[in-house]
């Protein structure tokens, strides 16, 4: 995998500025959502000096438009614009636009250079680094894509001023994955963090802190062999939640299915891993006061495991998990039998007062 330059700055555009000064003045791509387009790109063209014959291109926002129509309109776009092996893309948005404008980039003419600018505390944290691209595909997640790492990640908190609070905290719950997979000294920190008062500086230096958990695990194993799949905590279950409420054309944000994909799968480390009891309790009520709850009922059971059986962690028909056994101690390639999943959730509802 190619090396991938991380920025970490507030001065945007003078960082974009001087990666394309660097790589020649190439023709240059925007790729944006509608609500990227109206709140942050005035932001960078104003301040940049490279810029001013970039050709924009505009896709819908939401999760539910990172499809294979979106992704032909992009293609449709870079070829209509003339773009070449030597164009650039840049992905100014959040992970829905980083995903999918990094698939894009990844298979047109067989890759361009593509840059990547999270506007999202999640698209930060998760979706713009570590080289996973893709679309979602006949309802489910993420199920076409290609690793590919951009040539370079600006990652900053700039523009965090211009998203609602729901939005920080789905990106909050990526970063509070990361504090368990790393130490107790990072985790404690995030949780005694209220990110609805960040302060830009301060909030650029957990971010930091955060993703280069990531990049550690992302360098040590960059197409999910082994360690990298430490990453998943969470995410089985909370894909899953994530689809069922796609399904019932109501969805929920990314981060917040994570969160509470994170409750259950620690209530599965619990029951098979040894994860303490006082920590379980302690990290459900944090993320019931700042998240809620997903509503589910038993007869939800048969739907979310078809979902999980779908996930493409799966070896057979195993659904895998990542589990723990205490902060920072990672148990990859953990399985769960459907009656002890439906236990889990039993008591997912009941830490999160269903």
């Amino acid at each position: 995998m190619k090396h991938q330059d991380l920025l970490f700055t507030n001065e945007v555009a003078e960082a974009l500025d001087k990666l394309i000064t660097d790589a020649g003045h190439p023709l240059t791509f925007i790729i944006v959502d509608e609500n990227t387009r109206r709140h942050v790109l005035p932001l960078l063209l104003d301040k940049s000096s490279t810029l001013s014959g970039a050709k924009i291109i505009t896709v819908k926002p939401g999760d539910v438009n990172k499809n294979l129509t979106s992704l032909a309109d992009i293609w449709t776009a870079l070829q209509e614009g003339g773009a070449n092996r030597k164009s650039l893309m840049i992905n100014l948005g959040g992970g829905m636009v980083t995903d999918m404008g990094g698939f894009a980039a990844s298979t047109f003419k067989r890759g361009i250079r593509f840059i990547n600018i999270p506007t999202t505390l999640l698209s930060a944290v998760d979706a713009a680094v570590g080289g996973k691209t893709g679309i979602n595909f006949n309802g489910l997640k993420n199920e076409i894509g290609v690793f590919n790492e951009a040539d370079a990640v600006i990652i900053s908190t700039c523009y965090l001023s211009t998203l609602p609070v729901e939005e920080l905290h789905s990106g909050y719950a990526e970063m509070l994955k990361h504090g368990l997979i790393d130490n107790r000294d990072n985790y404690d920190r995030l949780l005694g963090y209220r990110i609805e008062d960040a302060d830009p500086a301060r909030l650029l230096d957990l971010l930091k802190e955060s993703v280069m958990v990531k990049r550690r695990i992302v360098e040590e194993d960059p197409h999910e062999h082994g360690i990298r799949r430490a990453l998943n905590l969470g995410h089985t279950i909370g894909h899953a939640f994530e689809s069922l409420a796609m399904r019932r054309e109501s969805p929920v944000p990314h981060g917040f299915a994570v969160a509470w994909g994170c409750v259950t799968e620690l209530v599965l480390s619990h029951m098979k891993t040894g994860f303490p009891s006082a920590e379980l309790q302690r990290f459900a009520a944090y993320i019931y006061e700042n998240y809620g709850s997903f509503p589910i009922t038993c007869e939800d059971y048969p739907e979310l495991l078809e979902l999980m059986h779908h996930d493409k962690k799966n070896v057979d028909s195993d659904i895998n998990f990542t589990l723990l056994g205490g902060i920072g101690e990672i148990h990859i390639d953990c399985t769960a039998s459907e009656d002890e999943i439906k236990t889990a959730l039993d008591i997912f509802r009941d830490l999160t007062h269903q």
